[in-house]
């Protein structure tokens, strides 16, 4: 089971970048696939998440209505559009997933609860 996070990059405030999930070694359409970020600093925060199938989408107050995550099961691929990116939006962006099939974990965000993650992709939003 690994996972590929990558479309990171260096972006000015205001800008757009599209992160992706890529899953090898398993059926990614039957897992809920989370966003996690990690500053310098800080802890490891949950950014948004979606369910198996794409049916239920998540985010945290900090980038809803600027985020959207997606879903391609016929690539393997989840997706994060990020739009209107501020510098506080600066970390190390994670997917991760979930051991159980088709469960979203009752605390989206709760990192404990994800057992697969990717290497992380680093976004750096500049003012």
């Amino acid at each position: 089971v690994q996972l590929q996070a990558s479309g990171g990059g260096l972006v000015q405030a205001g800008g757009s970048l599209r992160l992706s999930c890529a899953a090898s070694g398993f059926t990614l359409r039957y897992y809920a696939i989370g966003w996690f970020r990690q500053a310098p600093g800080k802890e490891r925060e949950g950014v948004s998440c979606i369910s198996s199938y794409g049916g239920s989408t998540y985010y945290a107050d900090s980038v809803k209505g600027r985020f959207t995550i997606s879903r391609d099961n016929a690539k393997n691929t989840v997706y994060l559009q990020m739009n209107a990116l501020k510098p506080e939006d600066t970390a190390v962006y994670y997917c991760a997933a979930p051991t159980e099939r088709l469960w979203v974990p009752p605390l989206v965000f709760d990192s404990t609860a994800y057992h697969h993650w990717g290497q992380g992709t680093q976004v750096t939003v500049s003012s």
